[in-house]
């Protein structure tokens, strides 16, 4: 039988440890644990939760690495209880939602001028965001995970312990479905590639994926993982598989592959390793690459991901740092330096020693732009609106070229005015003071108005009173 070795344009992909001057220091992060990754990031910002009272949250420019002092540096500070997840709006790099343990979900709008740390990588003075653009409220405990929709504008699903799941419309501050069928503390919520469904892993052991639009499961997967620990989830793009991570009854870290149609029995089963923490799967749809992260270790695992088997097919030695994460994310795919062949970036949170930027680089010795490891990416504007998504619009994401020719400055999405309570009561107190500025106007000209016919007093009186007390 000949040897073959099979060939992968992402086959020598790698990653080195970053520099201290890359990394972001000097904060103390918040004690609350869960199943969240604790770090959100999106092209232009990250953010993480804070130690202190209120539920401070920190938000960084990718742009600006440099060490954080709390009390001089801006935060954001607004619920009444630590913040437990957080997510950006895919089609606006500004937006920022944030789950706490008040039961409210807080959405934010980052300012354009928002600076913690300048161009020396030293602490900035800055004025904390305390006002958000929109308040949901609607679960009973505390909102655990958030998940913003991956093609509709303003769309957000968001799970509590309560055991309900709900999705938002959080342009219109309204409810659109909910979920409570659930048997146990929800461990993970992921949307597929249109959006079109919405899987969620259980305490007690059942994967179930929903219709989000009418809050009904459409199919389970009874055991998904034999061990107790936490079940991560992962659509695998468009090819109809799902992935899911969790342990086996020996406690051994495993993977699973099934396929939608029929989820009587994985496709494909692999097992990991012994270690005892949480894997995190972050896919890049557009590479088909898998990477693995674990909770409390230092290794990040990359795959390759074919639609036959066996599936996975793992990529180089990946990244490995003798430095435990605490939490893992990934920087959408138009903030990366593309012209030094950066194929993906994460942004890996550690205890003691700050946030590592880890960027993979796929190795090329042109200095012209290869499209041929950066195919179209999705883009920051959304395939539809959310009325049309709840009415059954089912689209894949618009795509943008990468490309720095050809690409177009989309500038980080659109930013969306929502109209929050300051800006309608600053709004309504301006339109009143004209309203009586104007009365008083024709009052002094003696030109009726609806409303105040001249002689029946009121304006005309107080005009009356001001003249007399000016002749004095």
């Amino acid at each position: 039988m000949a040897f073959k070795i099979r060939t992968s344009k992402y086959r020598h992909i790698f990653c080195d440890a970053p520099k201290p001057e890359e990394c972001w220091t000097g904060f103390r992060l918040s004690t609350v644990t869960g199943d969240q990754q604790y770090i959100k990031a999106s092209a232009k910002y990250f953010a993480v939760s804070l130690f202190g009272g209120g539920g401070p949250l920190m938000v960084g420019r990718l742009d600006r690495p440099g060490r954080f002092k709390p009390g001089e540096c801006p935060e954001i500070q607004g619920h009444t209880g630590s913040v437990l997840d957080c997510d950006f709006n895919p089609f606006d790099d500004s937006m920022l939602a944030t789950a706490s343990e008040d039961t409210t979900i807080k959405l934010w709008s980052i300012p354009d001028d928002w600076e913690p740390t300048n161009e020396k990588g030293l602490a900035h003075s800055g004025e904390n965001l305390t006002e958000s653009l929109v308040d949901l409220t609607g679960h009973r405990k505390k909102v655990n995970l958030l998940r913003f929709h991956p093609t509709a504008s303003n769309v957000l699903g968001s799970c509590s312990s309560d055991y309900v799941v709900k999705v938002w419309d959080v342009e219109k501050g309204e409810e659109i479905s909910s979920f409570s069928d659930n048997g146990g503390l929800i461990q993970d919520i992921v949307w597929d590639f249109k959006g079109d469904l919405l899987a969620t892993s259980c305490k007690d052991r059942i994967v179930r994926i929903m219709d989000p639009r009418a809050g009904s499961v459409a199919s389970t997967i009874e055991k998904a993982h034999e061990g107790v620990k936490s079940v991560k989830l992962q659509f695998m793009g468009e090819s109809g598989k799902f992935l899911t991570v969790g342990a086996s009854r020996q406690s051994a870290r495993e993977v699973k592959i099934w396929d939608l149609k029929n989820l009587s029995a994985p496709l494909s089963s692999e097992v990991l390793d012994t270690a005892s923490g949480v894997l995190l799967p972050l896919y890049d749809n557009d590479t088909n690459v898998l990477y693995l992260c674990g909770k409390g270790d230092g290794m990040i695992r990359p795959f390759e991901f074919e639609d036959k088997k066996p599936f996975l097919h793992r990529l180089n030695d990946g990244y490995r740092s003798t430095k435990p994460a605490k939490g893992v994310c990934m920087v959408p795919k138009h903030g990366l330096d593309v012209m030094g062949c950066e194929t993906a970036r994460l942004l890996k949170l550690t205890n003691n020693d700050g946030i590592h930027p880890l960027r993979f680089i796929v190795p090329r010795k042109s200095d012209a732009f290869q499209d041929d490891i950066f195919p179209d990416c999705p883009s920051t504007k959304p395939a539809h609106t959310a009325d049309e998504w709840a009415s059954g619009s089912s689209k894949p994401p618009e795509t943008m070229c990468l490309d720095p020719r050809v690409r177009k400055d989309e500038n980080g999405g659109v930013k969306k005015q929502f109209r929050t309570m300051a800006t309608v009561t600053k709004e309504l107190d301006e339109a009143k003071a004209r309203i009586a500025y104007l009365e008083k106007k024709l009052v002094e000209a003696n030109k009726a108005f609806e409303g105040v016919p001249l002689g029946s007093g009121g304006i005309e009186n107080q005009v009356c009173e001001e003249k007399r007390i000016t002749d004095l």
